[in-house]
């Protein structure tokens, strides 16, 4: 029984909310994962990322990539196959799929290529300059003395 009350943490953070969310998701996810298709994260860059899916015998018109708020979703859907084949064994899965990624903040798909049965999805950080680090110039009290108007009493 893995149960966690993330109450207090909603009532003494502020704008912490999607972690708060995440991780309430991913421990009262009880259900298992599905492993179908494969796939790979990498990062490639200091800000960009690629995920790799396995998708053998899905063609680019099979496929589909949305990104919708935070959430990439990867969908594959084989078109109708012919009745008239007969296999001995059927070893290459396609079934229809659904994979959901949550992408963080600032978080967009730059690209997407699907080559020798792989589907990559090129994702990249950008960071807008209003939230980037900025340095702050110093003075020194010289400086801020100069400006200062002599003031007389009125008494």
């Amino acid at each position: 029984m893995r149960s966690f009350d993330f109450a207090p943490l909603h009532r003494a953070t502020i704008g912490f909310d999607q972690i708060a969310d995440m991780m309430d998701r991913v421990l009262t996810n009880d259900v298992a994962q599905p492993s179908y298709p494969p796939y790979n994260i990498e990062k490639t860059d200091a800000d960009t990322y690629r995920i790799s899916v396995a998708v053998a015998g899905f063609s680019e018109n099979d496929l589909s990539v949305e990104m919708k708020e935070n959430s990439l979703l990867v969908a594959g859907k084989k078109a109708a196959e012919d009745k008239d084949r007969s296999y001995l064994h059927r070893g290459i899965a396609t079934r229809a799929f659904e994979r959901r990624f949550a992408l963080a903040d600032h978080v967009r798909v730059t690209g997407a290529s699907h080559e020798n049965g792989m589907l990559h999805i090129d994702l990249k950080r950008e960071v807008p300059e209003a939230l980037k680090p900025r340095r702050i110039e110093i003075s020194s009290s010289k400086a801020i003395e100069k400006d200062v108007v002599d003031a007389k009493a009125v008494n």
